[in-house]
C-alpha cells in the first residue's frame, strides 16, 4: 500500500490515488529557519515588516496575528521609508545545506515533505502593515506604489525560494494568501490578476520549474480566482470551504486539482439532524467528490497534535464558525470522521 505522502502526492500530479488522500496544512511546516522573528527584551515579537504579533486568543488555532492597531504604515507611498527586509545573500552555502539537512533528517516521511520561503503571501502582508481598510484603498487609488511595494517584498522572496527549492528539495509548496472573505473575494478578479497574480505566479514559477508540486491555502469564497490559480501550474487548495460549489468545481476540473475539504455542518441539508441522516448525507458527499481523484480529506489528520482528539466529549461549548450549534457540531466531527475511515481503504476498490 502507498504511504500517505506517495498516495497524496499521486493524486496532486492529476492521478487516481490508490485510496482517499488526507492533507493537513500542517504538513508544511518545514520552512526556513532564517530571519524568523524573535521576543524582544520585552517580550514583543514583530514579522519581517515591523507588524507586532499578538495571539489570537481564543481562536481557532490561537495563533499568532498582526495587531489590528498601530499599523506600522499610513501612506503606501511612504512604503520604502518604512519597510526593510534582511538580504537573503547574507545566507551562507552551508548554513542553507545545514538547515535542509535538519529539516529533512527530523521528516516523518511516511507523510509529504513540504514548506516554503517564510514569507505569507503578499495580500496579507499589505494588509498587515496598514490594515484592511488602508490597504484595500491603497490596491484601488495607489496600484503603481503597491505594485513597488510588492516587488521589493518579491525580491525577497523569489531569491529565499530558489535556494530553498534548490537546498530542501520539497515535495511540494503551498503559499497561503487568505484574499477572500467567507462571501466574497476582497478584491474584484481585475484588482486580483493586476496586483497580486503576478506575485503569486512568481513565486509559484521558481518551484514548478524544478517539478515540484503546488498548492495554495486560501479560506473563504476563493472560487472566483481559481481559474487563475490553475493556470499558474497549483494542484491543490485548501479549505475549499462550504461557501464554494465544490460539486461544479469537481465537475469542471476533475482531477487536475484536489480539493482538500472538510465536511462543515453547513454542507448538511435542511432538516438533517439524526446522525444517521449525517453519516448518510457524508457518505454521499465523499462518493460525489472522490470520483476519479481530485480530492483528499480534511479531517483528522488536519488536527494539531497539541488539540483534544475530536472524540474527546466537550466539557464546555466547543467554537465553530459553522453553525451555532456547538454540541451538534462536535457530534458531527466524531460520525462524519467514523465514516470517513470505513470508505477510506475501499472507496477505489
Amino acid at each position: 500500500m502507498l504511504t500517505a505522502r506517495e498516495n497524496f502526492l499521486r493524486a496532486a500530479r492529476g492521478q487516481q490515488p490508490e485510496y482517499i488522500p488526507t492533507y493537513s496544512l500542517f504538513w508544511g511546516r518545514n520552512g526556513a529557519p532564517f530571519f524568523r522573528p524573535q521576543p524582544d527584551e520585552n517580550g514583543v515579537t514583530r514579522n519581517l515588516f515591523g507588524v507586532e504579533s499578538v495571539r489570537d486568543q481564543g481562536g481557532i488555532t490561537d495563533a499568532a496575528m498582526p495587531k489590528t492597531w498601530d499599523y506600522v504604515l499610513d501612506d503606501i507611498r511612504k512604503w520604502g521609508d518604512v519597510i526593510k527586509l534582511p538580504n537573503p545573500d547574507d545566507i551562507s552555502k552551508s548554513e542553507w545545506e545545514a538547515a535542509a539537512k535538519e529539516a529533512r533528517d527530523n521528516h516523518d516521511w511516511e507523510l509529504p515533505f513540504g514548506g516554503g520561503a517564510g514569507n505569507p503571501g503578499v495580500f496579507q502582508i499589505l494588509m498587515g502593515v496598514m490594515g484592511f481598510t488602508e490597504g484595500l484603498i491603497a490596491c484601488l487609488e495607489e496600484p503603481d506604489y503597491v505594485k513597488e511595494f510588492y516587488a521589493y517584498v518579491m525580491d525577497y522572496t523569489t531569491k529565499m525560494a530558489k535556494n530553498y527549492a534548490f537546498y530542501y528539495k520539497p515535495d511540494y509548496t503551498n503559499l497561503a494568501d487568505d484574499i477572500a472573505h467567507e462571501l466574497a473575494p476582497f478584491l474584484s478578479v481585475e484588482v486580483f490578476r493586476d496586483i497580486i497574480a503576478p506575485c503569486w505566479r512568481a513565486y509559484y514559477d521558481i518551484f514548478r520549474a524544478d517539478d515540484i508540486v503546488l498548492g495554495h491555502h486560501n479560506c473563504g469564497w476563493f472560487e472566483p480566482y481559481l481559474e487563475d490559480l490553475v493556470s499558474m501550474g497549483v494542484t491543490f487548495w485548501d479549505p475549499v470551504q462550504s461557501s464554494n460549489d465544490a460539486f461544479a468545481i469537481k465537475e469542471k476540473y476533475g482531477n487536475k486539482i484536489v480539493l482538500c475539504q472538510g465536511f462543515e455542518s453547513r454542507f448538511t441539508k435542511a432538516g438533517t439532524v439524526t446522525e444517521e441522516e449525517i453519516r448518510a448525507q457524508f457518505r454521499e458527499y465523499v462518493t460525489k467528490m472522490a470520483a476519479g481523484g481530485g480530492w483528499a480529506y480534511l479531517g483528522r489528520s488536519g488536527r494539531r497534535p497539541d488539540l483534544p482528539p475530536l472524540d474527546t466529549p466537550p466539557e464546555e461549548p466547543v467554537y465553530s464558525a459553522f453553525s451555532d450549534n456547538f454540541y451538534l457540531d462536535k457530534r458531527i466531527g466524531v460520525w462524519v470522521n467514523d465514516e470517513f475511515i470505513k470508505m477510506q481503504y475501499t472507496f477505489y476498490n
